[in-house]
């Protein structure tokens, strides 16, 4: 039974980082809908999908992922002083 233990907490590792990446996919696919011929509403309709998808994606991957990987992004984004204040 231990076995199935680090198994389960792998596929949970691979399904956040996949989440992960699927929430800036889905960010980067919104700066292509203006070079797609669609019209207003379904741009507005797609845009708006893929910001509020890509944002689910995100707070499950971090879910799954752990408050480390948590970690490891908040640190990454104070190394480069994204969150400082201006002096």
């Amino acid at each position: 039974m231990e076995s199935g233990l680090p198994k389960m907490k792998s596929m949970r590792h691979v399904i956040g980082y996949f989440l992960f990446v699927l929430s800036f996919i889905a960010w980067a696919a919104i700066s292509i809908l203006p070079f797609l011929n669609l019209s207003i509403e379904m741009g507005a309709a797609i845009t708006t999908a893929l910001i509020v998808g890509g944002e689910i994606a995100f707070v499950l991957s971090i879910a799954l992922l752990g408050k480390e990987f948590l970690g490891k992004i908040n640190s990454f984004f104070n190394k480069l002083n994204f969150f400082q204040k201006g002096k």
